[in-house]
Parts: structure tokens; sequence; C-alpha cells
């Protein structure tokens, strides 16, 4: 508690110190600020599980599997060509 006191303190003796452009710059960062910290509450939690339904469907399971398989086919045939025949 003390350590974050001391910080405001410190905050508030910045601000004095600077001019009226200056602290209304300030005030557009926080209000950035604030804006995405909404933004990220809302969305992250719906987003969150969106995403983690999706990846649990049927069809997404046989996708990323599917997926895997073919990686797994272009490393051979890289392999294979790589490899080639020797003399």
């Amino acid at each position: 508690m003390t350590k974050r006191s001391s910080e405001r303190q410190q905050l508030a003796r910045k601000l004095e110190a600077l001019s009226d452009s200056e602290v209304g710059e300030v005030l557009e960062y926080i209000a950035i600020m604030e804006s995405t910290h909404r933004s990220n509450k809302v969305s992250s939690g719906w987003d969150d599980e969106l995403i983690a339904r999706l990846s649990e469907a049927h069809e997404n399971r046989r996708a990323r599997q599917a997926f895997e398989w073919e990686a797994v086919r272009r490393r051979a045939e890289r392999r294979a060509v790589s490899d080639g025949p020797r003399a």
C-alpha cells in the first residue's frame, strides 16, 4: 500500500509540473488505456469461450488431424527428394 501511495504522490507531483497541453495528452493516453482495458475485458471472455467451443467441435478436431497428416506427408516427400537416388 505504501508503494502505491508513493507512486500516486509521485504522479501527482509530475502532473503539477506539466503544462495544460501536456496534461491533456496524459488524459488522452489514460482514455486510450481505459478503452483498451474495457474492450479486452468484454471481448476476451466471449472470444475465449467461442474459441474453446470451436476447437472442441468434431469438424475442427478432424481438420487438425488432416492438417497433421498433410504436414507429415510433406516432410516425408521433402526427405525423399533430398535423399534422392544416389549414384
